[in-house]
């Protein structure tokens, strides 16, 4: 890492430590000065200016104490080989782009790709039954059998999370756990070997630095990370209240989709799955058939697409990008934006135009493809 990219990553990490300032808050900052190291050198007449700021927060800003804290992160970050991704990096993920809450840097370690076309999220009570273990462990097994990749995000606490972690490994999906504290150290340390061996396919990701204490706070903190990750999120097991539940909020919140699987009436573990599908706070799901069913994701015969476009009218714009999506199968608008070298304004215009057409369909995540 060159000089100048060590200059500027030690400016944006110490953008996420600067006290009392959350993720909102610090792009309020990146889009009002113009950029990050600015804000660091920013007068506090021009602090206390931008919305939201105020006196109090320009003097914490100006008092903070958070550069050398940030120098000794890029020391830790370069000997352990972890990787960082800021909010406006294009490799930052799409999904978690999306979600207004999300964290302005993350850390990574391990053979990810946060960008697969499908992802999930698993998560559930501690305290899970034989019958939930055996949920998990049908449900990846039936996605690994499937002939397209799928990655489960869960995170990697006791009972459903680090049964999805371990039935991922199991049956070779790609799994990343997602940390309430730095990767300087695991928590729980009875789930070490297993996130030693995430690290080959998948791996371990969070939004705090090292030297984090284990606090309570941040693990309802993380749950927005695994709910942004995902397509969907799904609850297995859970009691009336948990952390399972607070992340199906989450994932709702970002307009993702929320699915449980039902529980027997009057089980204290799946008293919360049964909450949620009666309120409507989930879809119900019992196996692989009906995830596929609501994501969408039912195999289709390649020639439906080409049957249907032969007597649709289409401008020259609209067929290059009904030829991609023969050629691709499936893309997100951005990489419809950055293969046409369009803006993503104007492929969402054709994209809605498509729809209206009949000729494509929109899933989850902004992702399209022939119908």
């Amino acid at each position: 890492m060159t000089e100048a990219m060590n200059a500027d990553l030690k400016y944006k990490i110490a953008l996420s430590m600067l006290p009392g300032i959350g993720s909102v808050l610090a792009r309020n900052l990146v889009a009002y000065v113009g950029s990050v190291e600015e804000i660091f050198s920013a007068s506090y007449n021009a602090l206390i200016k931008i919305p939201g700021i105020g006196e109090y927060n320009a003097r914490r800003i100006k008092n903070a104490k958070v550069i050398d804290r940030a120098e000794k992160e890029i020391e830790f970050i370069q000997k352990n080989e972890i990787k960082t991704s800021f909010y406006t990096d294009t490799d930052f993920p799409r999904r978690l782009k999306n979600c207004i809450d999300a964290p302005v840097i993350i850390y990574s370690k391990g053979k990810m790709n946060l960008d697969e076309h499908r992802v999930i999220s698993i998560v559930g009570t501690r305290n899970a039954t034989e019958y939930g273990k055996q949920v998990v462990d049908d449900l990846i097994k039936a996605l690994a059998g499937r002939d397209y990749k799928i990655l489960v995000i869960s995170g990697l606490a006791y009972g459903i999370d680090v049964c999805a972690h371990r039935a991922a490994l199991k049956y070779n999906v790609s799994t990343v756990g997602i940390m309430a504290h730095g990767l300087d150290m695991l928590y729980p340390a009875l789930h070490k070997k297993t996130a030693q061996k995430m690290l080959q396919n998948g791996g371990l990701l969070t939004d705090f630095p090292g030297g984090t204490k284990i606090d309570p706070r941040n693990f309802v903190k993380r749950n927005r990370i695994i709910a942004g990750l995902a397509d969907a999120t799904i609850v297995v097991e859970s009691a009336e209240k948990g952390g399972s539940l607070i992340t199906a909020d989450i994932a709702a919140s970002y307009n993702r989709d929320v699915f449980a699987f039902p529980g027997r009436s009057g089980d204290a573990w799946s008293k919360g799955c049964n909450q949620l599908i009666r309120n409507n706070g989930a879809g119900l799901i019992q196996g692989i058939d009906d995830l596929e069913y609501f994501m969408g994701w039912e195999k289709q015969e390649k020639s439906t697409a080409v049957q249907q476009n032969l007597f649709v009218d289409l401008n020259e714009t609209e067929q290059k990008v009904v030829d991609l999506l023969q050629q691709r199968k499936e893309l997100f608008i951005d990489e419809i934006s950055a293969e046409m070298k369009l803006p993503v304004s104007r492929v969402s215009s054709l994209l809605l135009e498509l729809e209206f057409k009949n000729v494509i369909t929109a899933f989850p995540g902004q992702m399209y493809k022939l119908r």
